[in-house]
C-alpha cells in the first residue's frame, strides 16, 4: 500500500508527510477497496493476519473507549486488546484520540467496530505514509527491493522461529504487493491499447511505448524523477512539425525539453489530458478530429496525420486516469453531460431533418445563399434540442465557426445568430470549444460592427458556463475585450439611436462577464482591467436589463475582499440599496446576494444603514415562494446585524418575529442565515426573550440533529446565546439540547467543535442542577478532556472555557482530574494565542481547587509560563491569569517558582487596575508569596 499511496493516490500537498488526501473521485475509489480489502483480511488470511508489526500504525480515531466490547480492558486510561505480543505489549492501544495497532487482526477488527470506516482508512493512510516499512521493517523492506531471489535471501541463516516469522514476512509482502497491482488495475484505462473518444467517434489509435523496465509501483521513468510525480514519457512524431516529447505525472501532460538541452524540465503548461495537450500542441489536430464527425465514414485514423514513435518497450500496465486530470479551485457548475440520443431514427422529428438539408447547402452556397440559408435556420425553433443536435451531427457548428473567419458580415450576423441560441446547450457549448470555436467568437469583438461585438459577447456568456470556456477566454484576452465593451454613455435619458446601440452592447458585455466572473482568475483580470468603476457607471442604469447581468457580475466578484472594498469606495451600495425595491425579483436577489456578502466590512453594514436599506430587506422576508431571493435577503440580514446597531432598526421592522418564523420548512441554504441571523439577534437580552415567546427555542434544538456543517456552526452559537436567559435555558434542558450540544463535540468539523464548546458555556452556567446534569451525559468528560489533544486553537479556547464551567462542581472536577487534565492543560500553556490563554488560565484556576491539582500544575511546568502571560496587552488575560497565579499561589513550590520568574513587579503594577476581582487576585498572589518568604526568614532565625 505504500506504493498505492506514492504513485496512485491524490495528495492536498506535495511535502511527503506532511499532505492530506485529497477529497477526489480517485482517492474514494482507493479507500474504498483498502477498507474491503482489511475488512476481509482476518478472515482470509488468519495466519498473516496475526503477525506483529515492527512499528504500530498509529492516528487520530474517532473511536472512544465505549465502542470497545468485548475482547478489550477498558480503563479510564483507554483502552487496550487482551491479545498481546511477546513482549506483552498489547496488540491495540487506545489512548485517546490517539490509537496504536500492531496486526492486521486487530486493524481488520477495530475498521468494524468504526461508524465511519472510510474517515478511520484515510485518518491512518494520511499518518502512516510509509505503511510496508512499519508492517515489515526497514531493514525487511530495503531486502525486497533487491531484483535477486529475495524469498531465497531472507530465509537463509535463520533459525527455526526467525525463518518461520520471515516466511510470514514474505508471504504478507506479497499479498500487499498483489492488492496494490489489483487496485491500481481497477483505477487504470489499457494504455497498450490507448483509444481518445470525442462525441461517441474513436478518433486515435496507437501504443504508448515506455521504460524498457517497470518499477513495482508501475512507474517506467527513473526513481529520482519519480520523486517529482513523473511516471512515464512519450515521443510523439507528426509529419508536418517537430517531434513532441510529453511527460505523464500525477499533475497531468505537459511537454518536456528532451529534445532540446532542458531535458526532463516542463516547456509549456499542465494539461489534463493527452488528448488536450494535442490539440494545444498541434495545429490541425482539432480540425483533423472534427473531419471525422462530419465524414460519418468509420473511425478517423490519426496516424494519417501523426506517427508516434516511442523511447523503450510496450508496457504491461495501464495507466489512472484521473492521475491527468487538471485540479481547478472553482466549482464546476455543469459536468461533461452523457449524451441522450433516441433509440432509433424513428423517434427524431422531422425538422431534425429539415435542418441537415439546411446545412449541407450552407456548407457549398455562394454568400447570398448562405444568407438565404442562415435566414431559414432561423425560421426552426433553435431552442429545441432536436434542432440544436441536428445542427452538430451534420457539421454545422464547424461550418456555423468557419462563417466567422469570412469578410461577409451579414454571413458573421446570421451565424452569430444561431450560435447564439443554440449555445444554450450543454452539449454544443461543450463543442464549440472543443472545435476551437470560442477562439474566433472572442476575436470578433475587436469588430468595428457593433451588432457583431453583441452578439459575440451573448453567445460567450452561453459559451462561458463552465470553467474550461471560461479560461479560454482569458487565455485569449476576452475579458479586456469585454470589459472595453462596458465603456458607453453615462447619461441614461434622451438616447441617439447610436447610442441605444452603445447601451446594448455593454449590456451584451456585461453577460459575458458575469458568466467569466465565476472563475477566481478571470474575476483578476476584470479588475486589473479597470472593470470596477464601469460596473459602477452602469449600475445608475434605470434599465431592469442591464442591471440584472451588472449585479449579477458585481455578487459573484464580491467574494473577493479587493472587489467588497472597491464596491464601497465606488459608492455602490447606495445604488444596490436603491435595486432592493425594484420590481424585478431577479434583481432584487443580486442586489442582496451583493450586500451578503459585501457586509462582512463593518463600513459596508452601516452604509446600508445609511442608505435605508434594512427595511428593504426585510420586506423581501415575505417572498419565502422564491428560495433564492429568500436565501439572498436572510443572507444579508444576517451580516448586516453583526452590527448592534443594525439589530436595533431590525427590531422595529419586526424582522426576528419573521426570522423565528422561517426556522421551519426552509431548505438548508435559508437556515443558515436564518439561524446565523438569530445568533446575532440574541446578543441582546430582550431579543432572547422574543425568540422563546415566538417558539423558537424548539426548532432551533431540533436543528442540532443536522449535518449541514455551516448551519450546524451557527445553530450552536445561536442556541448558546439563547441559553443565557435561564427561563430559555429551561427549554433547552427539556427538549435535551444540551446532550445534543454535547455530543457535536464528536463532530470532525474544528468549526462545529468550537461553537458547541463555546455553547456549552452559558448552557452549564444557567442549567438548573449543572453539576448532575453533567454527570448524567455518559463519556462526556472523558469526550472534553480528549479535545484538549486537538492543534485547533479556536477548539481548544473553547474546551477550557467549557471546562473552567464544569470545573465549579467538586465532583465533575474530580473526574476531570482522573482523566488527566491537569497535564494537557499544563503543556498548552506555552501558547502565545491570547483568546486561549484567557480561558486556558482560568481552566486552570479553576482546576486548581480539587485535591493535589495545585502541585500536580507546579511539576507539569504550568507556572512559568503563566506569569509570562502578564506582559499580554489583553486585560481579559490579565485577569484570567491573576486568578490562576492566586490558586497557584497556594502551594509552596509554585510561589518560589514565580517569585524566579518575577511576578512580583507585573502583580504590583496589576493592583492599581479599577477591575477589583483583578485587584483581589493580584494582591492575593503577591500576599502568598510575601507569607512564604516571612515563614522562610523565621525558620532561618530560630534555627
Amino acid at each position: 500500500m505504500g506504493i498505492l499511496l506514492s504513485r496512485a493516490a491524490q495528495w492536498t500537498t506535495a511535502s511527503s508527510g506532511t499532505g492530506k488526501l485529497a477529497f477526489t473521485p480517485m482517492n474514494e475509489s482507493l479507500l474504498e477497496e483498502i477498507l474491503c480489502f482489511v475488512e476481509q483480511f482476518n478472515s482470509q488470511h488468519p495466519q498473516e493476519a496475526e503477525h506483529v508489526f515492527d512499528e504500530p500504525l498509529q492516528w487520530r480515531t474517532t473511536l472512544v473507549a465505549s465502542d470497545f466490547k468485548t475482547d478489550y480492558d477498558i480503563s479510564n486510561l483507554g483502552v487496550q486488546s487482551s491479545e498481546k505480543d511477546s513482549k506483552g505489549h498489547p496488540l491495540l492501544l487506545l489512548s485517546p484520540p490517539t490509537v496504536y495497532v500492531r496486526s492486521f487482526s486487530q486493524l481488520s477488527k477495530l475498521v468494524n467496530l468504526a461508524d465511519k470506516k472510510l474517515d478511520e482508512i484515510r485518518a491512518c493512510l494520511e499518518e502512516n505514509r510509509d505503511p510496508l516499512v512499519k508492517i515489515l521493517g526497514t531493514g525487511f523492506a530495503k531486502v525486497l527491493e533487491r531484483e535477486d531471489d529475495t524469498d531465497a535471501l531472507l530465509l537463509e541463516d535463520k533459525g527455526k522461529d526467525e525463518r518461520l516469522d520471515s516466511e510470514v514476512k514474505v508471504m504478507l509482502f506479497h499479498l500487499l504487493q498483489n492488492i496494490d497491482k489489483q487496485l491500481l488495475n481497477k483505477l487504470l484505462e489499457k494504455i497498450s491499447d490507448l483509444q481518445l473518444n470525442v462525441c461517441g467517434f474513436k478518433l486515435v489509435h496507437f501504443f504508448l511505448v515506455l521504460l524498457d523496465y517497470e518499477f513495482l509501483n508501475g512507474c517506467r521513468a527513473p526513481l529520482w524523477r519519480q520523486v517529482h510525480g513523473e511516471m512515464f514519457y512519450l515521443v510523439i512524431e507528426p509529419y508536418d512539425t517537430e517531434k513532441l516529447y510529453i511527460t505523464c505525472s500525477n499533475a497531468g501532460v505537459f511537454l518536456n525539453g528532451m529534445g532540446q538541452e532542458s531535458g526532463y524540465e516542463r516547456t509549456s503548461e499542465v494539461f489534463k489530458d493527452l488528448l488536450t495537450l494535442l490539440k494545444n500542441s498541434l495545429h490541425n489536430f482539432a480540425e483533423n478530429i472534427n473531419k471525422q464527425v462530419q465524414l460519418k465514414t468509420g473511425s478517423y485514423n490519426y496516424h494519417q496525420h501523426v506517427k508516434t514513435s516511442f523511447l523503450y518497450k510496450t508496457p504491461g500496465r495501464a495507466l489512472p486516469v484521473e492521475l491527468f486530470s487538471e485540479s481547478s479551485s472553482e466549482s464546476e457548475e455543469e459536468e461533461e453531460q452523457a449524451e441522450r440520443r433516441p433509440e432509433s431514427n424513428t423517434d427524431l422529428p422531422a425538422e431534425y431533418w429539415q435542418i441537415q438539408k439546411l446545412v449541407k447547402y450552407l456548407k457549398g452556397g455562394d454568400p447570398t445563399a448562405t444568407v438565404l440559408t442562415l435566414c431559414a435556420m432561423m425560421d426552426f425553433n433553435l431552442m429545441q434540442e432536436a434542432c440544436q443536435l441536428a445542427i452538430r451531427d451534420v457539421g454545422g457548428l464547424e461550418v456555423l465557426i468557419n462563417l466567422l473567419d469570412t469578410d461577409e458580415v451579414k454571413c458573421k450576423i446570421g451565424s452569430l445568430k444561431i450560435l447564439r441560441k443554440i449555445s444554450h446547450n450543454v452539449q454544443i457549448r461543450q463543442t464549440i470549444v472543443d472545435i476551437g470555436g470560442l477562439q474566433s467568437i472572442v476575436k470578433i469583438l475587436d469588430s468595428p460592427v457593433k451588432d457583431l461585438k453583441a452578439l459575440a459577447a451573448e453567445t460567450i456568456a452561453n459559451v462561458a458556463r463552465f470553467h474550461r470556456a471560461r479560461r479560454i477566454v482569458r487565455q485569449y484576452a476576452g475579458i479586456k475585450k469585454l470589459v472595453k465593451l462596458l465603456d458607453c454613455v453615462t447619461n441614461f435619458t434622451n438616447l441617439t439611436a447610436n447610442q441605444k446601440k452603445d447601451i446594448d452592447v455593454a449590456r451584451c458585455g456585461a453577460l459575458a462577464l458575469w458568466s467569466c466572473s465565476k472563475s477566481t482568475k478571470n474575476k483578476e483580470a476584470i479588475r486589473k482591467a479597470e472593470g470596477i468603476p464601469l460596473l459602477g457607471r452602469l449600475l445608475k442604469s434605470p434599465h431592469e436589463n442591464m442591471l440584472i447581468p451588472v449585479v449579477g457580475t458585481l455578487q459573484e466578484c464580491a467574494s473577493e475582499e479587493r472587489y467588497r472594498i472597491a464596491i464601497q469606495t465606488e459608492g455602490m451600495i447606495k445604488d444596490l440599496v436603491k435595486n432592493l425595491s425594484s420590481d424585478s425579483d431577479e434583481l432584487q436577489m443580486h442586489c442582496a446576494s451583493a450586500i451578503f456578502k459585501c457586509a462582512e466590512d463593518k463600513q459596508t453594514r452601516d452604509l446600508v444603514r445609511k442608505y435605508r436599506g434594512l427595511q428593504p430587506l426585510v420586506s423581501l422576508l415575505e417572498k419565502a415562494d422564491n428560495e433564492q431571493l429568500l436565501a439572498a435577503a436572510t443572507g444579508a440580514i444576517w451580516k448586516c446585524s453583526i452590527s448592534m446597531e443594525n439589530v436595533a432598526k431590525f427590531q422595529e421592522y419586526k424582522a426576528l418575529e419573521i426570522l423565528v418564523g422561517l426556522l421551519t420548512d426552509q431548505p438548508e441554504e435559508v437556515l443558515v442565515n436564518v439561524v446565523g441571523a438569530l445568533g446575532e439577534f440574541a446578543q441582546i437580552p430582550a431579543n432572547k426573550a422574543t425568540i422563546r415567546k415566538c417558539g423558537g427555542i424548539k426548532p432551533l434544538v431540533n436543528l442540532l440533529t443536522g449535518t449541514n456543517q455551516a448551519l450546524l456552526v451557527n445553530v450552536t452559537k445561536a442556541v448558546g446565546a439563547c441559553a443565557t436567559d435561564k427561563d430559555n435555558m429551561a427549554i433547552i434542558d427539556q427538549l435535551d439540547g444540551v446532550r445534543l450540544v454535547w455530543s457535536l463535540l464528536k463532530n470532525p468539523n474544528a468549526d462545529v467543535q468550537s461553537g458547541a464548546a463555546w455553547a456549552l458555556c452559558p448552557c452549564i452556567e444557567n442549567a438548573k442542577d449543572a453539576g448532575e446534569m453533567v454527570r448524567s451525559l455518559v463519556g462526556g468528560l472523558e469526550l472534553i478532556v480528549n479535545l484538549l489533544n486537538t492543534t485547533n486553537n479556536e477548539v481548544l479556547a473553547s474546551i477550557c472555557a467549557s471546562i473552567a464551567k464544569i470545573a465549579k462542581d467538586k465532583e465533575n472536577l474530580a473526574v476531570l482530574t482522573d482523566h488527566g487534565v491537569v497535564p494537557l492543560l499544563a503543556k498548552l500553556t506555552n501558547t502565545s494565542d491570547d483568546r486561549l490563554r484567557r480561558y486556558l488560565a482560568e481552566a486552570i484556576g479553576h482546576c486548581c481547587i480539587w485535591g493535589s491539582n495545585r502541585s500536580s500544575f507546579g511539576d507539569a511546568g504550568a507556572v512559568a509560563p503563566l506569569v509570562h502571560y502578564l506582559k499580554s496587552k489583553d486585560s481579559a488575560v490579565h485577569q484570567s491569569t491573576a486568578m490562576a497565579l492566586y490558586q497557584l499561589s497556594k502551594d509552596p513550590s509554585n510561589c518560589i517558582t514565580m517569585h524566579e520568574r518575577g511576578v512580583v513587579k507585573p502583580l504590583i503594577h496589576i493592583m492599581g487596575s479599577n477591575d477589583e476581582m483583578l485587584q483581589e487576585a493580584a494582591a492575593g498572589c503577591v500576599r502568598n508569596i510575601r507569607l512564604l518568604a516571612m515563614a522562610n526568614r523565621k525558620a532561618r532565625l530560630f534555627q
